[in-house]
């Protein structure tokens, strides 16, 4: 009886330090994204247009395949991809779990063991490259903002970085796409609950210079970040 009533006392115990920690992750969710660092950025009319865009979970940042800056083309060729040429004008970057971009096209395919290794930082980490015709709408989801010339090619040295590299070249992942002008590539770094796909692109805006929180776990974070 002793050892019943000890492993009950230990099970609650266990559920309510559970409920503490998530009731404060999601105070520090809805919190940290409201304090703002960079609040002196200014958008740059003269400068580059960029996007973040949102499928409701997950945010990528979009931005011209070709500038004066870079040509995407030289670091993720079309030949990576099954239908996609350089008349592809924008090309979509985002970073996040490898099991979740693998075999979790839907949320009906999501198993256990993905979210477990994703959430707690077991699993591998992958870019998710998309090219598009034009640029994205603007939408409740899609979002841009100006930014300079020094800034965007401080923004296209950090996004490159997140790309594992072998002898210098970008290592493609031999896996279908959700679609015939999508791509996965090895990338660098662990994907956590505090690390999610969306911190990953407030760090990449943060450290562009743009106006944006100081933590950034929810697409909303960033999609409700910018006013155009």
């Amino acid at each position: 009886m002793e050892k019943i009533k000890w492993f009950i006392s230990y099970v609650f115990k266990g559920i309510g330090l559970f409920l503490i920690f998530l009731l404060n992750y999601l105070f520090f969710s809805w919190i940290l994204p409201s304090i703002k660092l960079n609040t002196h950025f200014v958008e740059d009319s003269q400068g580059v247009e960029i996007f973040a865009k949102s499928n409701g979970v997950h945010t990528d940042i979009v931005m011209p395949a070709k500038s004066n800056e870079i040509n995407w083309f030289e670091f993720l060729p079309a030949s990576d991809f099954e239908s996609v040429d350089e008349r592809f004008a924008y090309v979509s970057l985002g970073w996040g779990d490898k099991g979740f971009y693998l075999n979790t096209p839907e949320w009906k395919d999501l198993t256990v063991s993905t979210a477990v290794n994703a959430a707690f930082g077991l699993g591998e980490t992958a870019m998710h490259v998309t090219y598009f015709y034009a640029a994205p709408k603007k939408t409740e989801k899609c979002k841009s903002v100006f930014i300079s010339i020094k800034q965007y090619r401080v923004l296209i040295s950090l996004i490159k970085s997140s790309f594992e590299l072998k002898e210098n070249k970008r290592i493609a992942i031999i896996h279908p796409g959700y679609s015939n002008y999508d791509c996965f590539y090895e990338a660098n770094g662990s994907y956590s609950m505090f690390k999610t796909c969306n911190v990953w692109t407030g760090n990449i805006l943060k450290n562009t210079g743009v106006k944006i929180g100081i933590w950034t776990p929810f697409q909303g974070s960033i999609i409700h970040n910018f006013e155009n």
